[in-house]
Order: structure tokens, then sequence, then C-alpha cells
């Protein structure tokens, strides 16, 4: 008995030491994951605000304005001219899938045949796939309604983030999409992965060859500008360097026309990010989705041309705002002016949401200052209305209406579910909001449903109910932030509308780990994450230690560095429990902050002139950067010359609050500028810069102290699944709990 009772006591402290390291990794890799969505929404918004208020002439504008032509969703006959396949040959040597149209059901097997072997579609067949998508779904409501009759069941996937072989796994254990074995996916097709564009081309080619029968729900990610960052506008590029730009723009329009939802049989409404207190199917069933190429602020008026067309013509969109025969000439902002956004904490924590509102509040008082800044040859009055528009955006722009109908649509996107009742800004993100099991019973109750089917956010098993289980969270991209970390899920759904989950992982990795290796490995990188936040902010750190330390001995208390670390990275993190796995602590319980991060750090390139502190700014806001980048490269061309390069650091510096010279900033290309082209490689500035760890945890010393040894060497994913060989894993069949919906 003595036995047994100690071998019980074990075995229970080490499942909960194994739960609490996997909470902490978990809060690790989805804190610095909604950081970087919350600051890819910062980014947005301070261009935005910069295109609404600079001059119209200025360099600045130039650079950023193409990426904010809301109103480019007409004329479709022009666009059909320019999206045209017709002048690209397919070379004789190609040995991919030849398309014909209609597409055929074998021609869409062919196609994940081909991407299951590591071949591409030819950019002639992507342009004629995506060309006839366009077309389709503009012929499709916002709200997909779709039935169970005849005893069929539906199949719903989650988020897929790029990871093809998800996608595989799942119709090779469930079935090709088909008539019989119908399909809704809900959003998030891209980026991270690095398949996008094959998931896409996949999907599409089933959904025409079967439109009654698979159902696509646009995602937050189905985002021109939040492709920018998290690499779908990258992987397209690289994939097709000749063509690719087209390929993109389309896709963008593409995005404007997915569905936003879809209800089956009346009782389960599937969408992607949630609902609000304000949210309305209503109107979201009337709202044009395809205005809304960008989320992430509401689309401007369309403005009228002499022959009362909308102007929307990318080559139009400078004489929208400053008519070529206008005299009027004048200027408000520049990067160079002091300080005009205010503190920099009041305009970095602003959501979607409240950065409309401050600019809408403040619209009589941004137009007085305009009035009194500009230098007009003729009187205010006498201008043109359509000039008129461009100096406040939210006012005359942006009527109750549109922003109404944004706020819909941002909410259903971005929007995530808490335990508490209310509705409140979802500051995490920085878009959408949380919303309590009280706005789920309101919203269902109000359209007669009984379930509400979310993606949005990854859960480890794959799915997770909430708000008495009238939500489930969906997440089908399995080994989301490592391999090992999450199962993926999909969900059968038949005439009785209960959900049936079934779990998978695609990678075969995963069978050869035992728990504790594989717990292991994910900590390992969820630490290395971590401290690659850490050492970013090396400088606030320090400055944070040294107000704790106010006789400079250089130590500091475990507390006070819980504190210091928390008030800097924001990542709302248990750093207390942290702490041994970052860093040693003598006896005596004082923390040496400055020997800390002397083992730790960044690559730069073969320049003594470089400052550190411009290196560690590079470092903290890399992706940022490489956003900012890819703007201002407007041609996709993955080059920009040092002109464009030094009005990219202008761009940063003043979104960063922060002075940069233009003599380092030269110093920085001349020194990136190894071939003396005069030109800036994207992709080699930003491998310029990475964190060299000499830690000696990154060594190999995890939470769980496993010898390197005990770790593979490397991760090899499945290359997909014939159907006479044995799946990676068999998807776990999970009884429903209930057998009617609340």
């Amino acid at each position: 008995m003595r036995a047994a009772v100690l071998i019980q006591r074990w075995y229970r402290q080490y499942v909960a030491r194994m739960e609490m390291k996997r909470r902490c990794t978990w809060n690790i890799f989805q804190s610095v994951e909604y950081a970087g969505e919350q600051d890819q929404i910062k980014l947005y918004n301070f261009l935005g605000y910069l295109v609404d208020n600079f001059t119209p002439a200025s360099s600045e504008r130039n650079l950023i304005s193409h990426i904010f032509r809301e109103n480019e969703v007409c004329r479709d006959m022009e666009w059909e001219r320019y999206f045209c396949y017709k002048n690209i040959e397919v070379p004789e040597l190609y040995s991919g899938p030849h398309l014909t149209f209609p597409l055929t059901v074998a021609q869409a097997d062919s196609l994940v045949e081909a991407f299951k072997n590591k071949k591409q579609l030819h950019s002639r067949y992507v342009l004629q796939l995506l060309l006839e998508t366009w077309k389709l779904l503009r012929t499709l409501p916002n709200i997909s309604r779709i039935s169970t009759c005849n005893s069929k069941e539906i199949t719903i996937c989650g988020d897929l983030h790029g990871q093809l072989e998800d996608l595989l796994l799942i119709f090779y254990k469930n079935g090709m999409p088909s008539m019989e074995r119908p399909y809704v996916f809900n959003g998030d097709f891209v980026d991270r992965g690095t398949d996008s564009i094959e998931i896409l081309l996949i999907l599409f080619s089933f959904l025409l060859v079967y439109p009654n029968d698979v159902h696509l729900n646009r995602g937050n990610h189905e985002d021109h500008i939040v492709n920018l960052r998290y690499g779908f506008t990258k992987e397209v590029l690289g994939k097709y360097r000749l063509h690719g730009k087209r390929i993109l723009k389309l896709i963008h329009k593409i995005f404007s026309w997915l569905p936003l939802a879809t209800v089956i049989d009346q009782k389960v409404l599937i969408l992607h990010g949630g609902i609000s207190d304000t949210t309305d199917l209503s109107i979201i069933s009337k709202v044009d989705r395809h205005r809304y190429i960008s989320a992430l602020r509401p689309p401007k008026k369309k403005l009228l041309q002499s022959d009362g067309q909308a102007s929307i013509d990318s080559d139009l969109e400078e004489d929208m705002w400053a008519p070529r025969d206008s005299p009027v000439t004048w200027s408000w902002n520049s990067l160079t002016s002091h300080n005009p956004f205010g503190s920099r904490n009041s305009f970095q924590r602003r959501s979607l949401q409240d950065f409309s509102d401050r600019l809408k509040c403040s619209e009589e008082k941004d137009l007085e200052e305009l009035r009194r800044q500009a230098k007009f040859t003729q009187s205010y009055r006498d201008l043109p209305q359509s000039l008129s528009f461009s100096f406040s955006p939210y006012s005359s722009e942006h009527d109750d209406t549109n922003t109404d109908e944004w706020k819909q649509i941002v909410d259903i996107l971005w929007s995530d579910p808490i335990p508490q009742d209310g509705c409140i800004p979802n500051e995490v993100r920085g878009g959408g909001c949380y919303w309590g099991p009280d706005v789920t019973d309101e919203v269902l109750n109000k359209h007669n449903l009984q379930l509400l089917i979310r993606s949005h956010e990854c859960k480890q098993e794959g799915y997770e109910f909430c708000h008495n289980r009238k939500v489930v969270t969906l997440f089908s991209a399995s080994n989301y932030y490592e391999v090992g970390s999450n199962r993926g899920a999909y969900i059968r759904m038949g005439p009785d509308t209960v959900p049936r989950f079934f779990q998978y992982r695609a990678s075969s990795l995963t069978r050869s780990l035992s728990l504790r290796q594989s717990v292991g490995r994910t900590e390992h990188s969820a630490l290395r994450v971590l401290r690659e936040q850490l050492i970013a902010h090396r400088s606030d750190l320090i400055r944070e230690f040294q107000e704790y330390d106010p006789e400079n001995r250089g130590v500091i208390s475990q507390r006070d560095w819980a504190l210091a670390v928390e008030k800097i990275l924001r990542l709302n993190l248990p750093w207390r429990v942290l702490r041994p796995q970052l860093m040693s602590c003598p006896p005596d319980g004082l923390l040496d902050y400055l020997a800390w991060f002397s083992d730790l750090s960044i690559k730069e390139p073969d320049n003594e002139h470089i400052d550190q502190n411009l290196l560690e700014t590079v470092y903290r806001h890399r992706s940022t950067l490489e956003t900012i980048f890819r703007i201002v490269d407007a041609n996709n061309s993955g080059v920009i010359s040092f002109e464009d390069f030094r009005q990219t650091w202008k761009l940063l510096g003043s979104f960063l609050q922060m002075e940069i010279s233009d003599e380092v900033i030269s110093n920085l290309a001349i020194s990136i500028d190894s071939n003396n082209d005069g030109s800036i490689d994207i992709n080699e500035f930003m491998e310029s810069f990475r964190l060299v760890d000499m830690n000696r945890l990154e060594r190999g010393q995890s939470m769980f102290l496993i010898p390197p040894s005990a770790l593979p060497e490397e991760e090899h994913q499945s290359e997909g699944f014939a159907p006479e060989e044995p799946p990676p894993e068999e998807p776990q069949h999970v009884e429903p709990l209930f057998k009617t919906p609340p």
C-alpha cells in the first residue's frame, strides 16, 4: 500500500508539472502571436492616418498610398482584361497539371496529387482558375445557407494557415469534397505556413466543381495588409516571380468576395472570429462585402467622375486625391513635424474601433486646423467636393452606415469569447471584441440558432467548447506553434446538428516522441521565442532594471526582475515561474542582469559604424520593418532603392516616435549593399539580423533537462498520404457529450 501511494503521489506530481509546463508554453506562444497581430494593426492605423492627412504631393504619401485603394471594386470588365491569361504561354517542358474549363472532378483530383508531389501549377492556369473563382464568388450571398437533408453529413474545417499536409490528411481520412461529402472551410487558409497558394488553388478548384457543396468563409488573414506581414505575399512572389503581382492582386479581390458566414439547417452559425453585442445577421447579409478589400478600416465613399462612374482604377488614384487641374497646394503633417500624433502610448494602444472613433470625434478640430494651415489660391468654399473628401476620411468619407457595416465585419473576423458576461474591445489582438455568454445567448436567441462554430484561435486538442457548450472553437492546423504543440480537428455534422470531432496530427515525427520529449521539444521552442523577445527589448529592460537598482550594483531581486520584465514586454506571463529557465540565480537570490544579457547578441552586417541601438531597433521591429519594405516595394520586385530605403526608415522612425539620422541610415544601406548595385534586397536585409544565442539553455538544456540526444535533430514533415500508405496517426473520434444541441 505504501508503494502504491508513493507511485500515485509521484504520478500526480508528474502530471501537475506537465500541465503547468504546457500552460506556460501555450501562454508564451499565444502572447507573442497576439502581440504581433497588435503591432500589425497599429502599423496599419498609423499608415492610414498618414495617408489621410499628408499632403497629396508628399513623397511619403506616395510610398504607401497604393495599399489604401479601397475603391478598386468596380469596372469588372477592365479588371478581367488586366487579369487576362491568354498571352501567357505554357512551355513544352512543363510537367505539372494542365487545366481546362469548366473544371472536372478528375482535374481537381490531379491538382491535389500534383501538390502532394511538390509540383507547381503554371501561372497561366493559376490566373485562369482564380478568374473563374472570382466570377463565381460574385454570384454568392454574404451568408451561405446549407442543409443536411437526405441524412447528408457536412464536414467543417477550421484554420489551415498554409499547412497543406493537414488538408491532405483531412481529405485522406474524411474523403474528397463531393456531393455526398460537402465541406465548409472557415477562413484563414493562408499565412504562416509554406503552402498557402496550393491550399487556395485546391479549395477554389473544388468550389468550381461543386459550387453547392463546398463553402468558404472569409477569415481575418484573407486580407492583403495582414498578408504583408505573415508570409503569403512573400510566398506568392517567390513562387511566381514573373506574374506574381497579377496573381496577388486577383487573390486580394477574391478575398473581398468570400462569403462572411454559413448557416446549417437554420440552427448552426459558422463564422471565423465571433460576434459582439451589435452583431446582426440581417445587416451582414446586406453589406457590400467586396468593398472591404481590407477589413482593417472602413472604406471611403465612392467618388464620382464627370460621367457618373465610380473612380476605382489604380492609375486614377492620384487624380482622385488631387485633381491635376486644381491650383490648390497645401500641406499639413510631414515626417519631420514634431510629434503630430500625440504621445506614444496614447497612439500605440488604440484598437481599430478606438482609433476610428478618436478621429471621428476630433473631425471638426482637424478640419479647422487644415483650413488654418492650408494655403489656398481660391477660397475653401470654392474647392471641389472630391478634394474636400480627403481632408477627414472619418467624417464626410466614412458615413455612419459605412462604420456600422465595417464594425459588423471586424467583429465577425477578429473577435474572441471570454467566460465573463459582457462585450469589451479586444485590446490583446487590437481588433474586434471579447464577448461573453450573455452575448452568445442574445445573438443565438435573436436568430433562432442553437450553436456557434468559430475558429481564429489555436487550441491544444484542436477544438474547445465554451459558453455552456453553445460556442465551439475549431482549429485544423496541427503542430501550429511547434511539432507536437497541438492537434488539428474537423467536425462532421448530420441532420441532428450534433458536432462529432475528429482529431489528428499531420506529422509522423510526433509518433516517435514520448510525452516527455514532445512537451520538452515544444517548451524548448517556446523558451527560444521568449528569449528573442527579451533580447529585442534589452535596452528598455536594462533601464527598467536600473530603476530597481538605485545603488547601481548590477543585481536585483527575483520579484523586481519579474515586475520589470512584465512592465516592458506586457505579455501577461508567469515570469517568476519562468525565471529559472531563462537565467540562473545565485544562492543569495539576487540576479545579475548585466551578465544575463552578455550571452545574447544580434548578428549584424560587417560594419563597425552601425550603432548598437539601431541594431536592437531593427531586431525588435524586424517584422514591422519588413512589412513597410514590402509596402514601399510597390512593384513587388524584392528590392528598393537607397532613397526608398531612407524613406522606409523615416516611416519606421515616425511610427516609433524616434529620431533616425540620415547618416546612420546611409551607413546601414552601404553596409548591406554588398554588390554595390545601389539597391537593397529585402530578403538579404532581413536575414542579416538574427539572434545569436550563446546561452547554455539554447544549447540543449530545457525545462525538463532533456539531453540533446533525446530530441530529434530535425523535423520530417509528411509529404502527403497515398491511399495504400498507413496514416501517421488515426484520427480520434470523440463522441459528443450531449445528444441534442443546448
